[in-house]
Parts: structure tokens; sequence; C-alpha cells
């Protein structure tokens, strides 16, 4: 029985977070400690966009003969990118590391939470999307997110595409979650202003999707509004990026991804997996994209959506679904029905008399 069946459900959460400007600090310390004489070397997965500055290595803790390698954030994570990265990580002999550390954004993250389930799981990454296919641990892992939103930091899942099947779903376990996680506002410092909005909605979609939906328990609902009302803090105000608002973001990033864990997401996350799988685009600015076009689903949440887009002058792309051709169409349709779990927390098991064909690709051509 699960959440689906009940309205109860057990969740793990993040053993340990530590929270604060220049937390961050402290990652080298947390590494050191996992070290031991049989597992003596640790993996650092680090988003590309600090490919060019050396000393990050080396001041999370790595030494010469441990893993470093530099995530493509280019595109979002693959089953089959995740499981060459494990290939790479057998060959080099970092098979039992001591730890894994995240360095990055929602897809570095979602990629060592993976990483760590499959080397101690085995088989391929497309063998676990799902919910609770793994079987065993993971190896011990450290998040430390750079941008605020995605909640991944928190969640029990990571979020890769399987391109043969055209699936974009997650390890859904409570063995994905971190085992510990550091908050340090500082690292959003130098985040572009269209992509710190984009990422940061996610929060704010994820609890608007989370309060709206059949599946909710109070806690869950507790962890949303306390989301719902930190990012209204920050996208409501004059300038979203000053210190303050960029604590406020880490915390509802943080909360909004615990939210998650405990309810479901709604309508907007199917139709963004869609675009994600069909051309392309990053979760974040597909989320922005649908919930700009998808109102009727959720009035309140749109309007604030779009006070909060004017306020911040943010560009939001647009004529992305303007010349669908019959494939694509179809393509669309598919990637957005396999959603059922959200999209029956959202509209009832029935939710195909709702979405039918027509309706969902009229609403795709509003995007």
């Amino acid at each position: 029985m699960t959440i689906l069946d009940t309205g109860v459900k057990i969740v793990r959460n993040v053993g340990r977070f530590t929270f604060g400007d220049g937390a961050v600090s402290g990652v080298a310390d947390l590494v050191a400690a996992k070290r031991n004489e049989k597992s003596p070397h640790a993996v650092f997965l680090i988003d590309d966009y600090f490919k060019d500055e050396y000393y990050i290595a080396s001041s999370l803790g790595a030494k010469p003969t441990d893993a470093v390698h530099f995530v493509s954030t280019v595109e979002e994570p693959t089953t089959q990118g995740i499981d060459e990265l494990v290939t790479v990580l057998k060959k080099s002999g970092h098979i039992e590391p001591a730890t894994i550390v995240g360095f990055g954004g929602g897809i570095t993250l979602d990629t060592a939470k993976a990483i760590s389930n499959l080397l101690t799981n085995g088989g391929k990454a497309a063998d676990y999307q799902g919910w609770d296919l793994v079987r065993v641990p993971g190896v011990h892992k450290i998040g430390v997110p750079t941008i605020s939103g995605t909640g991944s930091e928190a969640t029990r899942t990571c979020v890769m595409t399987n391109i043969d099947t055209g699936l974009k779903l997650g390890m859904n376990s409570d063995f994905t979650v971190f085992d510990h996680v550091v908050l340090d506002p500082n690292l959003t410092r130098t985040v572009p202003r269209n992509q710190y909005f984009y990422t940061g909605m996610d929060a704010y979609i994820h609890c608007i999707e989370a309060l709206a939906g059949s599946y909710r328990n109070a806690i869950g609902d507790a962890y949303s509004r306390e989301t719902v009302n930190l990012c209204r803090n920050v996208f409501l105000s004059n300038d979203m990026m000053t210190d303050e608002r960029r604590s406020d973001l880490m915390v509802a990033s943080y909360l909004g991804g615990c939210a998650i864990a405990t309810s479901y997401v709604g309508v907007v996350h199917p139709f963004s997996a869609a675009l994600s799988v069909v051309f392309g685009l990053h979760h974040c600015v597909a989320n922005c994209i649908v919930l700009n076009a998808l109102g009727e689903f959720y009035p309140e949440g749109h309007a604030e959506f779009r006070k909060m887009i004017e306020l911040q002058k943010v560009e939001l792309p647009s004529g992305v679904c303007a010349n669908l051709t019959d494939d694509l169409r179809a393509a669309l349709i598919a990637a957005t029905i396999k959603h059922e779990k959200p999209l029956t927390n959202a509209l009832g098991s029935n939710f195909r008399a709702t979405l039918t064909d027509a309706r969902i690709i009229s609403l795709f051509e509003k995007m």
C-alpha cells in the first residue's frame, strides 16, 4: 500500500544538513570523516559551470587519488549517460568510494544520487526508473546545491530520461535521499538572473501543485505552505537576489523538496517532462513555460506567477510549440500521459476525460 491508496506515507528525510553562509567550507571535513582503510577514496561530481575554477575540487577535500568528474549540464541526465559514468568509475577503481559529493544544480545532484545507488545495486539506471525498485542503500553521499529551486537536495528521487523509450522518470526510493546536505547561500551569488528565476520557480510550482492535489497530508501541506510563503518573499520583492532573498530561496528549495517527498506534483510537471523529452528543454524553464499556459488549472498560482515575472523583469521563452508536426504532437501526448501518478493526483483517475489528445495539444500550442 502507498500514499496513493491510503494517504499515509513513511518518508525518509535527509540524514543531516548544514546551513549558513560559508557552510561549504566544512565539506572537506565531512569527506575526511568518511574515509577509512577499506574505502580511502571519494568521488566528486561537480557541475561543469565550475570547470575552469581549478581550486573547487581541492577545496571540497579531493585528493589526487580521488575521482573528480565535471558533469555536463547542456542536457538533463539520461539513463545511458549515468550508465557510462558508472562504467568509468569502475574502470578507474572507484567501485566502493567512502562518499560521493555532488556539487552543483539539480542535474549534478541527481547524477550523484543515481551513481550512488548503481554502485551498490548493480544493473542499469533504467532498471530503477519507478517507485521503490532500489534494493539496498547506496554509497554515502553529500549534496551541495549551488542554485536553489529543484529540491533535489531533499527529494527521494533523481530524474533521468531513457532516450530509447522516451520515459522521463526518477529512481524514487528512500535510498536515493542524500545522507548530508550543505546549504550555503553564498554559492548562489553568481547565478544568471533568468536561470535563478526559472530554477527558483520549480520550488514554487512543486508546492502549488501539491496543495491543489488529492494526495495530501498535514506534514506535506506544512512544507508546501512555508515554501510558497518564502517564494513570495523572494519573487514579490523588489530584488530577488539580495543576500536575504537568496537565503530564503535556498530554504524554500529544501522545504519544497521535503514537500514533494510526502506528496505529489500535478499537471505542470507531466507537460514539462514532455517538453524536456521532445524538445530538450531544461526542466525548470519548461515548468515556467507550462505554468504560463495552464492558468485554468492553477488560477491563483498563475496570476501570482505572472506578477513575479513582471516584478523581476524576467524573460520567458515563447513559441516553443508554434510549428508542431503530427509526429511531434504524438510524441508530446505520449510523454505527457505516461505520468499517471501526478495527473491522477491533480485530476483524478479518469484524467484522460479532461486531457483528451486534442485538449493536450491545444494546451501545448499555447506554449
